[in-house]
């Protein structure tokens, strides 16, 4: 299995334009808005207004209470069949191209592949992923807000804020299956096994990172499907970002993309080849640096 891994093992894709003057926004460069939201999506034509809405009132009434707060919010539209790509550009018409970027993909390249996407062309001090579902309130960034800070001193301007669902996994469990419950079981007990052991909820799509964090862990991420977040954690834990995890509230949004048996199937693969892979050098974390 070891030798699989290794042989397998694919080198990450070049989605950053390195440091180019005169290019389009780079995590490289030094930031210019003190938060980005970057919102994977992929067909949220229906889901994706009401999490913008949401989103972008809090973002205003912070900026009118506080006039040197700054944001951009980048909708990473991941190949999407619908009109999901249309519905983010209405918002960059009615709040402008400064404050609400689309990139779109030709190819869907799965969650960790879209939010690295936006990452890498982010202008922000602090960096949040949120889902395009908006099953996490917004107004709760001010709870991973408060984590980050709690963390201070930072090492080397690093540090991850975690949301998390884990106060809530007694109640989701009652409205789960058998079979739910099992695989759900399974998968937090391979990802506190193989990789990531001081974070319960892994899977909460509410990150806030510092710009330097972002730049040290996408830089070195190879996982751009279900599975990116736990690879995100090991390599902050291999490099000693300080990590903190945070209750945020959560409401489950019909329309998931995820399929519960195959992929929870190829997550644990991928958790497993996580763990291998760094294991026999087949992937190796790099300091990331400007040219």
């Amino acid at each position: 299995v070891c030798g699989i891994a290794h042989v397998t093992a694919k080198t990450m894709p070049h989605v950053d334009s390195g440091c180019r003057k005169g290019s389009a926004p780079n995590i490289h460069d030094p930031a210019t808005r003190e938060l980005s939201v970057v919102v994977p999506s992929y067909n949220e034509e229906n889901r994706l207004p009401l999490m913008m809405d949401e989103a972008l009132d809090y973002l205003e009434k912070r900026q009118k209470q506080d006039p040197s707060f700054t944001y951009e919010v980048i909708v990473v539209n991941d190949g999407s069949k619908d009109q999901t790509a249309k519905v983010a550009k209405e918002y960059c018409k009615k709040y402008g191209s400064d404050k609400v970027r689309v990139i779109s993909l030709e190819k869907n390249r799965g969650k960790g592949g879209a939010v690295r996407t936006g990452v890498f062309s982010s202008r922000g001090q602090k960096i949040l992923m949120a889902d395009a579902d908006g099953a996490t309130k917004f107004a709760d960034i001010e709870k991973v807000e408060e984590g980050l800070k709690n963390l201070q001193p930072w090492p080397k301007g690093m540090a991850i804020s975690c949301g998390s669902r884990a106060h809530l996994e007694k109640d989701s469990i009652a409205k789960r299956s058998y079979f739910r419950t099992l695989l759900m079981y399974g998968f937090h007990f391979l990802v506190w096994f193989l990789c990531v052991k001081e974070i319960r909820d892994t899977q909460c799509g509410f990150k806030l990172l510092t710009r330097e964090a972002a730049l040290q862990t996408f830089s070195n991420l190879h996982i751009e499907r279900w599975a990116f977040d736990v690879e995100l954690l090991y390599i902050a834990q291999c490099l000693k970002i300080p990590i903190a995890e945070v209750a945020v509230n959560w409401t489950e949004i019909e329309g998931s993309k995820l399929v519960p048996f195959w992929s929870w199937l190829q997550m644990g693969r991928d958790l497993l080849f996580i763990r291998l892979r760094y294991m026999t050098g087949a992937w190796k974390l790099e300091a990331k640096k400007c040219n």
